[in-house]
């Protein structure tokens, strides 16, 4: 099947916001004993690249939920797949590809402190703020998102185009 897309963050730009991220984290983190956790599937390109442009080295663990199934539209939270790392007393970065209604987010965060971590700080790629429909909020943006449904850099359409390197509107 063939979609139509149209680019919003070029392969360019992502690298620069990423690296700029990169830096920002490391700041924020000198020092400190850090498990950075990806939501899967998503976050995978965001996280790695992301990883690359730390100056310190996190423990990696993953978790998962998912909330649109094979369509573009959200529907019921699954928890899929669970932290393999003791965060209790640990700074631990949650890293998404974008957030959205903050659902999933906001889902995700209550599991998480409830293991008692030392911090817990969201980084995302991307930021639809203006779509929330629960209050929560990321501590390091990439690109605030414009009101379209967008796919590549690890996000997908029915798991679907997420190799792409930039992002992208799926127009049709």
């Amino acid at each position: 099947m063939a979609e139509t897309l149209r680019e919003v963050f070029g392969e360019a730009a992502i690298a620069a916001r990423v690296a700029e991220l990169g830096r920002e984290v490391s700041a924020h983190y000198a020092g400190k004993d850090v498990v950075m956790v990806g939501v899967l599937k998503g976050a995978l390109p965001f996280m790695a690249d992301l990883l690359r442009a730390l100056d310190f080295c996190p423990v990696l663990d993953f978790i998962r939920v998912a909330s649109y199934g094979a369509g573009t539209a959200p529907g019921e939270l699954q928890f899929l797949m669970d932290l393999q790392t003791d965060i209790a007393g640990r700074h631990v970065l949650l890293v998404e590809d974008i957030v959205d209604t903050g659902r999933s987010l906001s889902y995700l965060l209550e599991i998480l402190s409830r293991r008692n971590p030392a911090s817990l700080k969201v980084c995302t790629l991307l930021d639809k703020a203006y779509r929330r429909e629960v209050d929560v909020t990321a501590d390091f943006v990439g690109f605030p998102a414009p009101p379209v449904y967008l796919v590549g850099y690890g996000m997908d359409v029915g798991e679907r185009l997420r190799r792409l390197r930039g992002v992208y509107e799926l127009v049709g």
